[in-house]
């Protein structure tokens, strides 16, 4: 029975119930961000108060001062950053260009071992990177990869690859097959109907595999820290040398990392309206 046709009782428990629920998902909501708050106040703390758990404090914009080189002390940190980017960015195109056409394939093209091929390619991912990690830095240096751009684009392949194959597998497995037997009826070429049909439909998942795969990226830490050493040197590892010396800076770890976190968000706002399914897919099945 539906509660517009139940008695005042009824419809008032039915109230009490939705408004208790809202209200704990509040707290639950608002106790989650207590990590994101304590992080960002930290950040604006000085040295005398970065040890303290108090909100209640005098902010300050110097450390993100200190982080970036603005008061004169010098800094490496925009340099790091502008290395994440490039890795992050560089190992999510290279993962697109190759990864697309073979997710396609797999949605498409089965054969007897294709399961088994597929599961070989997550087992990538979710294989300890510590296992690869030591011959990787033998072969690394033995090439002249380490330290380098291209080196760390090419290992973050291990971490965004099986996510762009595997997720975007799923959307071109739900696309109607239809809609691509009427362009090549219409005179398309299998590639071009590729090109032209299935991809512009699929945009959804791209943008989604994008986002996840840059976050990924961005947020490596043990190949950057063992695959390099200064020029292409990542945010999550430059880091780690406010941690070191006489005095530990957990403020300046703090703003670091806010700074840090910037990029990954940026790119989820600036491509959220993608992230939800095309209407189409599906519109032809059942």
């Amino acid at each position: 029975m539906s509660t517009e046709h139940a008695g005042p009782e009824v419809r008032r428990k039915s109230r009490i119930a939705g408004t208790a629920a809202n209200a704990a998902l509040i707290v639950y909501f608002l106790f989650s961000l207590l990590p994101i708050v304590f992080i960002i106040a930290l950040s604006l703390k000085a040295d005398r108060d970065q040890t303290t758990t108090y909100l209640w404090f005098a902010p300050t914009l110097d450390n993100y001062r200190t982080v970036l080189g603005l008061d004169g002390g010098g800094s490496s940190y925009v340099r790091f950053f502008l290395a994440s980017l490039t890795t992050s960015v560089g190992a999510v195109l290279v993962s697109l260009v190759i990864g697309v056409p073979a997710a396609y394939a797999a949605a498409r093209y089965r054969f007897k071992g294709s399961d088994n091929l597929m599961f070989t390619l997550l087992s990538f991912r979710f294989a300890p990177e510590l296992l690869v990690i030591i011959p990787l830095a033998v072969i690394y240096r033995q090439l002249g990869l380490y330290d380098t751009a291209v080196g760390m684009i090419w290992v973050l392949q291990l971490v965004t690859m099986p996510l762009v194959v595997w997720i975007l597998r799923s959307f071109f497995a739900d696309f109607p097959v239809e809609l691509e037997e009427a362009a090549l009826l219409d005179g398309y070429s299998r590639r071009r109907a590729f090109v032209k049909v299935v991809l512009p439909l699929v945009r959804p998942g791209i943008a989604a595999v994008c986002l996840l795969a840059f976050i990924f990226a961005w947020n490596n830490f043990i190949f950057p820290f063992t695959l390099t050493s200064s020029s292409a040197q990542t945010v999550t590892v430059s880091s780690l040398a406010y941690l070191g010396g006489n005095q530990v800076r957990f403020n300046l770890v703090a703003a670091g990392a806010v700074m840090a976190a910037l990029p990954p968000l940026v790119l989820a706002l600036f491509i959220q309206r993608y992230l939800v399914r095309g209407l189409s897919f599906g519109a032809v099945k059942g």
